[in-house]
């Protein structure tokens, strides 16, 4: 079995979903002659065609918008935004109007936004960002976040063929440090809005998705190695729609949880998770729900900085050790 990356696998899917269906096209900035900013579409113009491939103008509410008739008209089109900052750009017309397709008109809408997502790049302010939570309360859109080569492929592909908006977070940090032996020759789709678990646990959940998975596998070997407790962590990988059953069920299980994502604290995914939980899940727990995030401040440049502001594996250990001792 071959050894890919995270953005390999990524590339592979989107090569192999062009392959499939004809209607499926690429759209973006510099993602023809150029190949991307991170090179995910590099030798995909030569293969399909500039018909294809698009190079489109720096304006990403007007990609969306002419991806939006694409789709209505029966195309699939895929949508890259160099980097998943500036999808912010294109927010009116994602939630105002993709969003709304096909409730307001019956209008079927397969357009995939992926981009590179993140930071622990040393990126700055505008190319660091996690802005999934920003979209998570918009009825019609799909949300998704790799944390896998696998799913990087798999996850791509189911969301190329659904038939609703899916903007599909990609994180930059994980495209050349994340490898997995895929078969080749194997159909690889990940479903939907279903969890994965990433390691199995019996005193502590740690409820997370995207790069901070690897953080939070990191810090649940070392409380194992250490402490001789058992954590759970769950690979969410779809934030919307959210697996509400398999956060339940790790619950139940371990009595105890701890909810890690990058983006802020203030309005994150925790809280809503947090809610969920609460909601779904309250007699089963042993402790209250903490959460590790970043700080509530724009990502700085250096690299100081940086590591203070986001999530590092010793403030989940400090968290899952406060929670497994309480």
């Amino acid at each position: 079995m071959p050894e890919v990356t995270y953005l390999e696998a990524l590339r592979q899917g989107l090569w192999e979903e062009m392959e499939r269906q004809d209607d499926v096209f690429l759209l973006g900035e510099d993602i023809g002659r150029y190949g991307g900013a991170f090179k995910v579409t590099e030798g995909f113009q030569e293969r399909f065609g500039e018909s294809r491939v698009i190079d489109t103008p720096i304006s990403e509410s007007a990609i969306v918008g002419a991806a939006a008739g694409a789709a209505h008209m029966g195309l699939r089109p895929v949508v890259e935004m160099q980097f998943m900052d500036f999808v912010g750009c294109a927010y009116d017309i994602l939630t105002n109007y993709v969003a709304t397709a096909r409730y307001r008109a019956g209008l079927a809408t397969p357009i995939v936004v992926r981009g590179p997502s993140g930071g622990y790049v040393r990126g700055g302010p505008f190319h660091s960002q996690n802005p999934e939570a920003g979209f998570f309360h918009t009825p019609g859109l799909k949300l998704v976040c790799p944390a896998t080569a696998r799913d990087a492929k798999g996850l791509i592909k189911a969301a190329i063929r659904d038939d609703d908006p899916v903007l599909y977070f990609e994180h930059k940090y994980l495209y050349r440090r994340i490898k997995e032996d895929l078969p080749e020759g194997e159909e690889i789709i990940t479903p939907i809005g279903k969890a994965r678990i990433a390691r199995a646990g019996t005193d502590l959940t740690i409820v997370t998705w995207s790069a901070m998975v690897w953080k939070a596998l990191e810090a649940a070997e070392t409380i194992e190695r250490d402490d001789g407790a058992s954590v759970e962590v769950l690979d969410l990988r779809t934030l919307l729609p959210m697996d509400d059953v398999a956060i339940a069920d790790s619950v139940r299980k371990t009595n105890k949880v701890l909810i890690v994502h990058e983006d802020t604290r203030t309005g994150g995914m925790a809280g809503e998770i947090t809610a969920r939980i609460n909601e779904q899940a309250f007699e089963w727990l042993d402790g209250p729900i903490m959460r590790v995030t970043a700080h509530d401040t724009p990502l700085p440049y250096a690299p100081t900085l940086e590591d203070y502001v986001l999530p590092q594996t010793d403030d989940i250990l400090k968290s899952a050790r406060w929670l497994l001792a309480y």
